[in-house]
Formats: C-alpha cells, structure tokens, sequence
C-alpha cells in the first residue's frame, strides 16, 4: 500500500491492528485490570485502546499497555507501529 505521509502510514498500521489483533483480551493500565474490547484513532494519528472497564474512561495509547502473556494473535503489528512510531 502507498502511504504519502505520516497520517495516512499512521491509519494503514490502524488498520492492520485492527483486522488481526484478537480481541477482547486482559491486562492493566495503570494497575487496575481491563478489557481490550477494541481500537480506534485519534484525529492526530495515535492509536488507543478502547476498554470493557469503563467505556466512558480516557482512551488510553496502544503503545502505554503492556501486552498479556501469552500474547494476543495479530500483536506482532503492535511491535510494527511501536517500531514505526519511534522512527517518527
């Protein structure tokens, strides 16, 4: 896929995140466990979990929550744009 700029890069790993990470799965943020129901984007590119938790709660950054053991199928696309993100 050709991605001209950092936005349109920013929704194609979205979207790869989107259509293999398995979802729901468990970990924690911020000490409390949650619910990883989904992902979305937010309107300057960062990608962020949506939680079971609380709905209503700040969504918090993909790349902020550590990943459960054993890992989520289709995780391997979070190290992707983490890989990406520290290259911007």
């Amino acid at each position: 896929m050709d991605c001209y700029n950092e936005s349109e890069q920013a929704t194609g790993l979205y979207t790869m995140i989107e259509d293999n990470l398995q979802f729901p799965f468990g970990t924690e943020a911020l000490g409390v466990p949650v619910i990883v129901v989904a992902i979305d984007i937010t309107d300057d590119g960062q990608i962020v979990a949506i939680r079971k938790r609380d709905p209503l709660s700040p969504k918090l950054p993909i790349l902020d929550l550590p990943l459960p053991t054993p890992r989520p199928a289709g995780s391997e696309w979070i190290d992707a744009y983490r890989h990406w993100a520290r290259g911007r």
